[in-house]
């Protein structure tokens, strides 16, 4: 950790450029926000509509933006490849300005229900923000930023809930979109990822790059040792030259030795195909993302209300909704500020735990009924912090970091699209299970999810703390290597 000291100008403009970039994420909150304080008026006869929605109407006005996300991610791997991470970071933000343009001006329920899966397509955009991120932070601090795409989509929604009790219809479509605006305009003036100039062969742009967010000069010694170690990591040797470790002209030879930067035409899924450790990244990733998604929160998030009108009827359902946004944000807060000083691994295996044991508590509430009802609605609260402290965020984290570059954007693609597919598959199977098992009883079964993913993540998740994306091949090239140290 001693070698990559960050200092506080660049800490400064690193921290101010991931905020801009996960702004991004703020949009997707808006945009999921908005329907929970707008359907019963969409549904009123006082709508602002020509017609009250349907039942079908308002079903598709709460899905559509999960359908439009899983079908813009696969994109996202070509797009920042193709366009760069910057201008494909800004590309994803167009959806959100054409959605709420549409939304500020249309009166027809289609018109509403397209704009809103249109919405959808901007939220897969979290995949670029985190590749984005992930390649202009140190990483010594990579965890803490990279993590601030799951606090921006808290903050969005917090935001959108607020301004939702207080301003009129046209006036939060007029304020969401401004903000839409707002996002693209703010990364104009962002330098673009050093990594993808250098895969485009353009070094003395990277040196710049790197300049700006390092605040050092461009000819510095600094620069160019983080230029030749990115070089290194898009050496296509990489997995051969990582497992050779014990010889010790290897490192030498990859140090010395100069190779063709100009941009291949080989593909990402030939790379993939090749390189074993970006395999075993691959299904690491897949599988922490597929187990947190199971532990139960995203059915929390959708039947979060009714379960809080039971427990606390004389609280209105917007102040509901407000304090869990709160608990969120303040959770994913206090994770940005641990990941880097406690690792990966060990917040995901004690949150996971923790998230086992509010699940076996709240099913056995809803089971057994052996508890005041407000006992449910702290019991969600709980569930709700300590989720999002750690599980809700180690998955982004790792995803963002644990690739190598030239497979970064396949690998960040295909975990969210693994995460839209896993919550619908989560939110589909929740009402069967239902039926067959009971309420309480299901969530005794997100508690045995919660505890398989401590298990995995204690016993075969390697920690990723602080390490540079060749470093942490090699952790995945060992079968030991989750208790090896590397050292830099």
């Amino acid at each position: 950790m001693g070698g990559d000291r960050v200092r506080p100008s660049a800490f400064l403009v690193q921290g101010l450029s991931t905020f801009a970039i996960a702004y991004l994420t703020s949009l997707t909150g808006l945009i999921y926000g908005w329907p929970s304080y707008t359907l019963e008026m969409f549904q009123s006869n006082g709508t602002v509509l020509s017609a009250p929605m349907s039942s079908m109407e308002v079903s598709l006005l709460g899905s559509l933006t999960n359908v439009g996300g899983l079908l813009a991610t696969p994109f996202c791997g070509y797009a920042v490849n193709k366009f760069g991470r910057k201008y494909a970071a800004i590309m994803y933000g167009l959806p959100f300005v054409i959605s709420w343009g549409i939304i500020s001006v249309a009166r027809w329920p289609p018109l509403i229900i397209l704009a809103v899966a249109l919405g959808g397509l901007g939220a897969a955009g979290q995949a670029v923000s985190s590749v984005y991120i992930s390649e202009i932070a140190q990483d010594s601090i990579r965890g803490a930023l990279t993590s601030t795409t799951v606090s921006g989509y808290f903050v969005g929604l917090l935001f959108s809930y607020a301004i939702g009790g207080q301003l009129s219809y046209h006036h939060v479509a007029y304020v969401h979109l401004v903000m839409s605006v707002m996002y693209m305009v703010i990364l104009t003036f962002l330098k673009e990822s050093p990594v993808y100039l250098i895969q485009i062969g353009k070094d003395k742009e990277a040196a710049e790059s790197l300049a700006f967010y390092r605040r050092v000069p461009a000819t510095s010694k600094e620069v160019e040792v983080e230029i030749t170690k990115i070089k290194l990591q898009m050496d296509p040797r990489i997995d051969k030259i990582l497992q050779g470790e014990n010889d010790p002209n290897a490192t030498k030879e990859l140090i010395e030795k100069q190779y063709d930067q100009t941009p291949r035409s080989e593909s990402q899924w030939k790379f993939l195909m090749k390189s074993e450790s970006s395999q075993r990244a691959m299904v690491a990733v897949l599988l922490v993302m597929s187990v947190t998604i199971l532990m139960g929160s995203i059915v929390l998030q959708v039947y979060a209300e009714p379960l809080f009108k039971e427990a606390v009827p004389t609280m209105q359902p917007n102040l509901c909704s407000v304090l869990l946004a709160v608990t969120y944000l303040l959770a994913s807060f206090l994770c940005a500020f641990m990941i880097d000083k406690f690792g990966r691994r060990p917040l995901l295996t004690v949150t996971s735990v923790g998230s086992a044991l509010c699940n076996f508590v709240l099913g056995s509430q809803l089971h057994l009924r052996w508890g005041p009802h407000w006992l449910t609605a702290a019991t969600i609260y709980a569930y709700s912090f300590i989720y999002n402290f750690g599980a809700a965020v180690v998955p982004f984290v790792l995803t963002a970091e644990v690739f190598l570059p030239e497979v970064r954007g396949l690998g960040n693609s295909m975990s969210m699209a693994c995460m839209w597919i896993m919550n619908f598959v989560t939110l589909i199977i929740f009402n069967p299970l239902v039926d067959w098992l009971g309420l309480g009883p299901v969530f005794y079964v997100f508690s045995g999810t919660c505890l398989l993913g401590a298990t995995y993540s204690h016993f075969w998740l390697p920690e990723t703390k602080g390490l540079p994306a060749d470093a942490i091949q090699k952790l995945f090239l060992k079968k030991e290597g989750r208790d090896k140290k590397v050292v830099k």
